[in-house]
């Protein structure tokens, strides 16, 4: 059974049901459906790609009878002709999230902007904290039963039409009808407006280089199995384009756009290892192509549910390895994160960003994401920054966020101390931002004055691991700021032998007087490359058992190396690997070779420049051994 614009048409041979008869009745053009709101009603308009453009434009073809008539929704891909100025005295609009066809008139006080987590807006309309007299809405055509779909929206539309007393309803062929808790019958629907158009469709962005990296360094964190929340943009579309390689992964989400469809066509998106709506897409609404608006028609792998379900950070933890991807317009050096205001001008809304941060948090194996490009303004403004902008709005508080990601990598702030996040957080800026924030940092006291004010880009390219005997495996990474503390757990973890044959003394202390030197390096002169592990029974945390290190002297163009290994993990290997692999990064670099400064009893630190597979020099005195050797026209033992 099928809706058309005059009515109802049964297939050939089958009666036509009551309810379609009731369905005929209440058909009206877009100019009579409108014309019984009376002055200083309250009305919800559809949300997203689903906004009602008929009704829209009929009611204001009504403004000049119409005065104080507040219109309530999130954001819509139409038109909002309401906002404009001559009709100041008859709307007023209330945003619940700020979309860029309202943006001006909210700036411009012509329109408000109420803040509000996405997941309770339903409540708000049912208690009546927002109070509604008509919802307009759009459909797809009823199926056999009388049963319309709220299609791509069914996010806050759907407890906008349980709530307000009076419900009318464009009936839209090209709707899709998707499935889930998104339907309404036509008995709960009090007027009809056949239409048929294009429903609006979302540019599908194409990523550049800094959402390109983003999303390399996002995709890193996502493992097989997990669950996704994201959002619509370039970045999320990057994420995307970055997650072929994976296995199983599932969606529960408030939206999703076109990269949703790539993925489930590879095979990559199954839904398979939920554990919460097991081989189901689920979603509040969707925003993109009319492919994307086509795979969602009638398909039995998709669920749409209202933002009081989706969005419920208990019902969000219930799906293990949740990952929700969100952005941010700034996020300060303790972690405070800016989303819906560019200082005092408010940009956008709080949305679901907490409503996921603190669900994937909850979430066994979660991680709750914050992504944004370092810059804006063609880089001359940097997004992270010492201070929030005066007038900006916290939406994720400092104690909610877990991992930040810039182009430039990845800053883990969750249970960290506020020097550690804002060491972390430094490191993720644009270079050229870096010593301005350190300076302001120091002002701040957020960090010790001791801090050198380094601007080096941290060279993720030399990362790797190798699996070690008794199969212990280490990842290899270059020393970040950040890793002060773990530096000093390695020192007073070390064995008295072990430390006087690295620093050719007894110490019995590491402050952090000592340890800026090592962690503070600038990539170029001076490389250190720590050994991380896990640490055990906290997945979440690392630790270091080696590290190794070399310094340029650029008079002979050799480097003094030096490394050290836990007691506890020696003669595995590591050690070995170690120097093979700060030979090939020194080689890399143009440095000529190696010199190592040993004592004499330092016997097995000796041995290690000889696995490089190269001529060593030793050159003996009465205080240690000089140990030499040369990388020209020579060919180096493999790092492994």
């Amino acid at each position: 059974m099928i809706a058309t614009e005059a009515g109802t048409e049964a297939a050939p041979g089958i009666s036509t049901p009551p309810w379609a008869r009731r369905y005929a009745a209440k058909v009206r053009t877009p100019d009579d459906a409108v014309a019984g709101i009376e002055s200083g009603r309250h009305l919800f308009v559809g949300s997203g790609a689903a906004e009602p453009q008929r009704l829209v434009e009929a009611l204001v073809r009504r403004a000049e009878r119409l005065f104080g008539t507040e219109i309530v929704h999130i954001m819509t891909l139409g038109t909002a002709p309401y906002v404009e100025e001559k009709w100041g005295d008859n709307f007023r609009h209330n945003a619940l999230f700020i979309g860029p066809n309202v943006r001006e008139a909210v700036a411009r006080r012509r329109a408000d902007y109420t803040p509000i987590f996405l997941g309770e807006i339903p409540q708000l309309f049912e208690r009546g904290g927002v109070a509604l007299d008509v919802a307009l809405i759009q459909v797809s055509p009823p199926d056999e039963h009388g049963y319309c779909s709220f299609g791509v929206s069914t996010d806050v539309v759907k407890p906008a039409a349980e709530s307000a007393p009076y419900v009318v309803a464009e009936v839209n062929p090209r709707m899709p009808r998707a499935l889930g808790d998104s339907f309404v019958h036509i008995d709960d629907l009090d007027l009809l407006v056949p239409v048929d158009y294009p429903i609006p469709e979302a540019p599908v962005a194409v990523p550049d280089e800094v959402a390109r990296s983003i999303g390399r360094h996002v995709a890193s964190l996502v493992e097989d199995g997990s669950t996704l929340q994201m959002g619509i943009g370039t970045i999320p579309d990057a994420v995307l384009a970055y997650l072929q390689d994976k296995k199983d992964l599932g969606v529960h989400t408030e939206m999703f756009s076109d990269g949703i469809v790539r993925l489930v066509e590879l095979g990559v998106i199954t839904n398979r290892r939920k554990t919460l709506h097991p081989g189901k897409i689920v979603a509040a609404f969707c925003m993109g192509s009319r492919k994307l608006y086509d795979f969602v028609d009638n398909n039995p792998q998709i669920e749409f549910h209202p933002v009081s379900h989706t969005n419920d950070p208990f019902v969000i933890a219930q799906n293990d390895r949740m990952v929700s991807i969100n952005s941010a317009l700034e996020v300060d050096l303790t972690g405070q994160v800016c989303a819906d205001s560019l200082g005092e001008y408010f940009y956008s809304g709080i949305g679901g960003q907490v409503d996921f941060v603190r669900g994937a948090a909850r979430s066994k194996g979660g991680k709750p994401i914050i992504a944004l490009p370092s810059t804006a303004a063609r880089d001359t403004v940097s997004r992270i920054t010492a201070q929030l902008k005066p007038g900006a709005g916290v939406v994720t508080s400092r104690g909610d966020v877990h991992y930040v990601v810039t182009e430039w990598g990845i800053a883990y702030l969750h249970g960290r101390t506020i020097q550690e996040r804002a060491l972390a957080m430094i490191s993720i800026a644009h270079p050229r931002a870096r010593p301005e924030l350190i300076r302001q940092a120091k002002r701040l006291r957020l960090i010790p004055d001791d801090v050198p004010e380094v601007a080096a880009v941290y060279p993720a390219q030399w990362t790797t691991a190798h699996t070690f005997a008794r199969g212990l495996r280490v990842q290899f990474r270059p020393i970040k700021p950040t890793d002060e503390e773990m530096m000093k757990d390695l020192f007073y973890r070390l064995s008295e032998q072990s430390i006087y044959q690295r620093f050719f003394r007894a110490l019995r202390s590491m402050p952090h007087r000592g340890l800026v030197p090592y962690v503070h390096v600038d990539y170029d002169r001076e490389m250190a490359i720590v050994a991380v592990v896990p640490h055990p029974g906290q997945p979440e945390r690392e630790e270091i058992v080696a590290v190794g290190r070399y310094a340029i002297d650029r008079a002979t163009n050799r480097a003094e190396v030096a490394y050290l290994v836990r007691d506890d993990c020696q003669r595995r290997g590591i050690g070995s690997f170690l120097v093979r692999y700060l030979a090939r990064i020194a080689r890399s670099a143009g440095v000529e070779g190696f010199v190592a400064e040993v004592l004499p009893d330092n016997v097995a630190g000796a041995k290690v420049l000889g696995t490089l597979g190269l001529p060593v020099e030793t050159h003996r005195s009465a205080d240690g051994c000089q140990l030499s050797v040369s990388f020209r026209r020579a060919r180096l033992a493999p790092a492994r």
